[in-house]
Parts: structure tokens; sequence; C-alpha cells
């Protein structure tokens, strides 16, 4: 009988070991088995809703605006394509660019008191011992919340040229009448502080949410420094909340160049077209029903929002970041 002995040794150096065998799957999990692809199926279906809702009311809608900013459309009939005609147009108006005008002046007046005073009364609130902080939260949130409609008509019988209570206070003390609404000097002042007056609430709000989240060791470090309310306001406040003001300042970016509504109420754009906003601009060109040169409107205002969107985040973008 043959003695069958086994070879114990270790490999040489150079020669190769054997392959180890690959690991055996588990079953239903082999690629294009009939269980992945039910996984998939189900996934799929998940998502689809947002999709189908996504393709019908963004996607869809977007480039069909695209397409008509390139077209001659009134509303009826078949698109007749004009190439670059509505941005030549719209380039060349004077209009459009006594529109933007108007809008870059606006955000001038609003967002950076608006920004910086939101800084600043959340951080009074945040750190100071008032008596009254949720009465005054109420009484600084509450136009925000209020309908525009009513805030506007509470606003024209304030500053109205012949009825108004301003004016009234103003004659009494022996002041001039000023036609702060029938002038090209204040009518566009006269719309920044409505705007002001309605919406510093959700500036507050999002104020309040970055300055409470700032760790009071830092105060306490900056008051031992020998730092000042001014001081520490500017040096260790603003630079802390610096992304939150990015924020707001793309937001209200966005809605300055958006803005339709106040303007239109109070002044319906004048006098002699001093305080028409690029959306005003925009709302000519719809009401007349030339949609093709309202949708190229609208995106150059894209265009240049976002331009400006972010110009103001590199401006404030920390080095950190």
């Amino acid at each position: 009988m043959t003695n069958l002995t086994w070879n114990t040794r270790a490999p040489r150096t150079g020669e190769q070991n054997p392959a180890p065998r690959p690991a055996r799957r588990p079953p239903g999990r082999r690629p294009g088995s009939v269980r992945a692809r039910r996984e998939g199926w189900w996934g799929l279906g998940l998502v689809a809703p947002f999709l189908l809702l996504f393709a019908a009311f963004t996607a869809y809608p977007l480039g069909y605006a695209l397409e008509l900013s390139f077209s001659n459309w009134h509303g009826a009939g078949a698109l007749r394509w004009v190439g670059w005609s509505n941005y030549t147009y719209l380039l060349s108006d004077p209009g459009f660019w006594d529109s933007l005008g108007n809008t870059g002046l606006m955000w001038l007046l609003i967002v950076p008191a608006q920004t910086l005073g939101a800084v600043a009364v959340a951080s009074l609130l945040t750190r100071s011992r008032l008596r009254f902080k949720k009465a005054l939260r109420t009484v600084v949130i509450l136009p925000y919340v209020t309908p525009l409609a009513a805030m506007a008509q509470a606003f024209i019988l304030i500053f109205d040229d012949h009825f108004g209570l301003l004016n009234r206070v103003l004659g009494a003390l022996g002041g001039p009448q000023i036609g702060w609404l029938t002038t090209t000097a204040w009518a566009k002042p006269a719309i920044a502080l409505f705007v002001l007056w309605k919406t510093s609430g959700f500036a507050l709000i999002i104020m309040l949410a970055a300055v409470q989240g700032i760790p009071p060791e830092v105060y306490e470090a900056s008051a031992l420094d020998g730092a000042g309310p001014v001081r520490t306001f500017f040096s260790v406040t603003l630079p802390l909340v610096r992304r939150s003001v990015s924020f707001f300042l793309v937001i209200s970016t966005l809605g300055v160049s958006q803005m339709f509504l106040e303007p239109f109420m109070i002044t319906k754009g004048g006098p002699y077209n001093s305080s028409t906003t690029s959306g005003l601009y925009l709302y000519h060109h719809i009401s007349a029903s030339d949609l093709g040169t309202g949708a190229a409107n609208s995106f150059l205002l894209v265009i240049l929002v976002l331009l400006l969107s972010l110009v103001a985040v590199r401006v404030l973008r920390s080095r950190e970041d």
C-alpha cells in the first residue's frame, strides 16, 4: 500500500501563492437578480412623484419661458422666432435701465440699514436685560405678518400729500407740506421706508437665531480685553454672524429685484416712472401681452441677481470658509 505524503513546506521566494477563492455572494444579492431589480423599481417609484412634479412645475415652465424669450408671442397663435431681438430691445431701452437704477437705489436705501439694524436689535434683545423684550419682539415682527394691502393703505393715510397724518403734524408745527408720494425726490425714499417697516421683522428673526448661537464666552473675553459695546458689535458680533448676513443679503437682493406690490399699490410707479422697479417694469410687459419681452426681461433679472449674490457671498466669505 502506497504511503501518501503531504508537502507542507512554505513557498520559496518568488513563488506565487494560489489565488484565494472569491467570497460567495449571499443568495438573492447578485447584480441583475430579481430582488435587486425589484429594489431598483421600488426606489424609482418612491422618487417618481417628485420627478413628475419637478418636470411639470419647474423644468417644463423654465424651458418654455426660455423658448418664449426668443420669440414674439402675445398670448394667442403660434410662437414666432425672433432670436435675440427681445434682449437687444431691452438692453437698448432707457426704461429698462431706469428701472434697474430705481431698484439699485432702493436696495441701497433698504438692505444695508435693514441688515445692520436687525443685527443690532437682535444683539440688544439677546444680551441686554430689558423688561419688555417679548413686547418689543412682537412690535417689530407684527408688521411682517400683517397683510401687505392693509399695511399699504395705512401707509398712504400717513404719507398722503393732502390729508396725511404726517403733513398735518408738519403743518401744525409750521413746517412745509411735502409731497411724499407725488414728487420724484421723495417717492423712492417713501417706498423704501414702507419696505423697512414691513419686512424688518423677517430680518430680525434670522439675526436673532444667529446672535443667540454666539457663545457667551466670546463676549466675556471681549469685555476682559476692554472692548466697548460699539467695538464688540463690529469686531465680535458682525464677524460671527457673517454667514447669516450673507444669506439675508442674497434673499433680500432677490426680494428687492422682484419688488412689485409695494410701488404698485403706493405710487403706481410714479411720478414720471421715478419709482418703477424692475418687477413693475416687467409687469408692464406682461399686462401689455408682450410675453416674449417679459420672458427675456425675467432671464436678464435672474442673471443680474445671480451675479450680485455671488459678489456679496464672495465679499463676506471668511478665510475659514
